[in-house]
């Protein structure tokens, strides 16, 4: 799933790929799309063999408190965003791509920086690592909508100030919408001073652990040994990191930002712009649920979005791009 040039719909049309990251798990995601793609159903029994259990039959099992365990849900979800962009086929030839947080995998392994292989076992790894760390202590995650990030950061500030723990921001979804995170007490204070600030709405994330947050830094520690050995290409498109929001140009960067990217925040928004930036005229997300296509709809100057997550979604894509064939 290389670079072969842009899909022409019409006129020529250049497609950007985003993939959203943990909590885009369903029940029964991929089953349809493995049943139906014999592309898809390949890199779900390859997936196999890198992990030692059936993904595929966890998934169909549909236990949404086991594929909630992130050392579960990130192979899955990488797996499940892969698989639906390989039914797609030849015809998904994209310029760039983007992705949530430890999507990036995703990103990078359609772009060539990475084998199948050897992608899937550093989110085990990192997945497995990030589990451990969460068992060391109580963490949460909470999303602040309606508030200025300046304001957030100095709510966060007092909840330190005040002996709460420890608590950041983590993921800069879109203006209005932040993600924080960090020791259960710290989220819950600096939430409550976000609400006196003037936020609209605090909402607690069902989730496992604290992600992007200092207390992930024994996984951090943990999975750069896997990162320093893993072999690592340059892409054949432009892939937009989501810790800086820049486009990668060198295999350093690409390693010491997967590293980084299991502690320090997600500058989603930003790499929307940039992503934007690179002149596209179709943006597809690949996964189980639609999350990134709505926040690229409210982005000023963004194209049309659309999601693709089942065997219809698929098929629709299919059918748009086909027709007029490829082009270089």
């Amino acid at each position: 799933m290389g670079r072969r040039g842009v899909a022409l719909v019409g006129t020529m049309t250049r497609i950007g790929v985003v993939f959203p990251g943990q909590g885009s798990q369903t029940p029964g995601m991929g089953t349809d799309v493995a049943a139906t793609y014999p592309a898809a159903a390949a890199l779900y029994n390859e997936a196999k063999s890198v992990l030692g259990y059936d993904l595929l039959a966890l998934c169909a099992e549909g236990d949404e408190d086991k594929l909630r365990e992130t050392r579960y849900s990130q192979p899955a979800i990488f797996v499940t965003n892969l698989a639906l962009a390989a039914a797609v086929g030849d015809v998904l030839s994209p310029v760039v791509s983007a992705a949530h947080s430890f999507a990036e995998y995703c990103s990078l392994t359609l772009a060539g920086s990475l084998t199948f292989e050897a992608a899937l076992a550093l989110v085990n790894q990192r997945g497995l690592a990030m589990h451990r760390a969460a068992s060391l202590s109580r963490g949460a995650m909470a999303a602040v909508l309606g508030l200025d990030d300046a304001l957030l950061r100095n709510a966060v500030a007092a909840a330190i100030e005040r002996g709460a723990g420890r608590v950041q921001l983590a993921n800069f979804n879109q203006p209005g919408q932040v993600v924080i995170s960090g020791d259960e007490g710290a989220v819950r204070v600096a939430g409550e001073l976000a609400l006196e600030a003037g936020a609209k709405r605090v909402i607690p994330l069902n989730v496992s652990g604290a992600w992007h947050s200092a207390l992930m830094e024994p996984a951090q520690a943990e999975f750069a040994k896997h990162i320093a050995g893993a072999t690592v290409r340059m892409p054949r498109f432009t892939v937009i990191s989501n810790v800086d929001a820049q486009p990668y140009t060198s295999i350093e960067q690409i390693k010491t930002n997967l590293i980084r990217s299991v502690t320090d925040e997600v500058r989603w928004h930003d790499a929307a712009i940039a992503m934007i930036a690179a002149g596209i005229d179709l943006i597809v997300e690949f996964g189980a649920s639609p999350v990134l296509a709505p926040m690229m709809k409210r982005v000023a100057g963004a194209p049309k979005a659309i999601h693709v997550g089942d065997v219809a979604g698929v098929e629709k894509l299919r059918a748009q791009l086909a027709p007029a064939g490829i082009s270089q």
